[in-house]
């Protein structure tokens, strides 16, 4: 058996590096965003929706540093998850939820817009699974 090497030239290269580059930025841009209002007088909204394949939803919700936020979602996928991204943040996430599972709570440490990012691991969205999910979202005044 004859092992082959494919031999890569700059032209090459970049043009790989650049399709994969609109590949990612077409990727974030087929995330759907979706304010979350709590109705007066109310500390908590639930979400009830679905997901297939590599969607992606932000549910964006105002609040103020010292909150208590409690995040929980329930679903049947196995392979689905959320983050949650502090305000400005739209990459790094302060709450993995594919590390530490789909409960989230604690104090925020900033005031203005938090993403909770609804998504479905790599290896369930190639096969384009779909995913029922619901979503709770609490915010306390805090201590």
């Amino acid at each position: 058996m004859k092992t082959q090497f494919v031999v890569l030239t700059p032209v090459k290269l970049i043009l790989g590096l650049f399709l994969l580059m609109t590949t990612m930025t077409a990727a974030a841009d087929d995330i759907r965003t979706e304010r979350v209002q709590f109705q007066k007088g109310a500390t908590s909204a639930v979400v009830e929706d679905s997901i297939q394949g590599y969607e992606v939803v932000d549910y964006v919700l105002n609040a103020r540093e010292g909150q208590t936020m409690n995040v929980s979602m329930a679903t049947k996928n196995t392979a689905t998850y959320f983050n949650i991204m502090a305000p400005g943040e739209n990459e790094a996430a302060m709450f993995n939820g594919s590390v530490n599972g789909n409960q989230f709570e604690g104090q925020l440490p900033a005031s203005g817009d938090y993403k909770v990012r609804v998504y479905m691991m790599r290896s369930a969205a190639r096969r384009n699974e779909v995913a029922d999910y619901r979503l709770e979202m609490i915010i306390n005044s805090g201590k």
